[in-house]
């Protein structure tokens, strides 16, 4: 009897221990696209800053642009996810950075040489080399997976096309919690012309280049403005602000750096705190803490987040 006791206590523990580590995800869900523009049209009192996820954010054991790597970053943060989309050799809109597959996966040479049935056979690998059980999603898996849980920044490959991936994004009804990502004026016109519902995330560095896009047909409410990988002056996010624009900050790279030497700087809190409202960014973890602790401070919530 004490042994059946003893056994039962163990397994209560063990039971108990497993369901304390168990991750708690955060997640954004936007109902309908008005829902989207209205938490996307900076003010105030509406103001809820995020991170955005660089590929999707790899770490040890989780590759970039994995949907299970996707997954992982939401137990950090509510997040944006940013993914890039190439072809297979049979047009299968995929997910991957590379040109060429040896960086992130077991396959060799260029991932338009493989039809996606052959891509199937490769695992991907994370940033330190190390071969994972995942596989390359497809743009479809991602987009199916994504609704109720992130808000997703869509990236293209040099040569995909803008209608094809629309055509996604309206298939699996993702318009409510999709941006997609332009570098130029005349790429973000062509993007607001196939789908005037969609936002877009454009280059907006300076004055000039917002004057630019609106003079194409954009609207200031379609735009989610990309200020650059050195954070701008306050003058530029207090002239995006005004028109209720959200801006995007890519901390990936020196930013990002920096924060990983001098941790005590706050570096991210700081950038939000001076206009930034997407953080793009490669330090999800450190990130993470320290928009906690700023929205915490600043008892910023949102009906959208949980």
């Amino acid at each position: 009897m004490k042994f059946h006791y003893l056994l039962f206590f163990a397994v209560t523990i063990v039971f108990a221990s497993c369901k304390q580590e168990e991750k708690v995800h955060h997640y954004i869900k936007f109902n309908k696209t008005e829902e989207l523009y209205q938490f996307l049209k900076w003010s105030p009192e509406n103001r809820f800053p995020l991170i955005s996820a660089h590929r999707g954010g790899p770490m040890p054991g989780y590759p970039e642009n994995c949907i299970e790597t996707f997954d992982n970053a939401t137990t950090y943060n509510p997040m944006v996810i940013e993914f890039d989309i190439a072809y297979s050799k049979d047009s299968v809109l995929v997910v991957m950075h590379d040109d060429k597959l040896d960086r992130t996966s077991t396959g060799k040479g260029n991932i338009g040489d493989y039809t996606f049935e052959e891509l199937k056979a490769f695992n991907l690998k994370d940033d330190d080399g190390k071969e994972t059980s995942f596989k390359i999603p497809t743009l479809d898996s991602v987009l199916s997976w994504s609704k109720g849980k992130v808000l997703l920044t869509i990236d293209l490959k040099r040569g995909v096309s803008y209608a094809k991936v629309i055509e996604k994004v309206k298939q699996y009804k993702v318009e409510s919690n999709s941006i997609v990502i332009t570098y130029t004026a005349k790429q973000a016109q062509e993007v607001h012309q196939l789908a005037p519902d969609l936002m877009i995330s454009a280059s907006v560095q300076k004055k000039s280049e917002l004057k630019r896009l609106n003079s194409l047909g954009i609207p200031n409410n379609r735009i989610v403005a990309f200020v650059g990988v050195s954070a701008p002056d306050k003058e530029l996010y207090k002239f995006l602000h005004d028109k209720g624009i959200t801006t995007i900050l890519g901390t990936m790279g020196n930013i990002d750096k920096s924060s990983i030497a001098n941790p005590a700087k706050n570096v991210y809190y700081h950038l939000v705190n001076n206009g930034a409202d997407i953080l793009s960014s490669d330090n999800i973890g450190q990130a993470a803490e320290q928009l906690d602790k700023f929205r915490y401070n600043k008892k910023l919530t949102s009906l959208f987040v949980n």
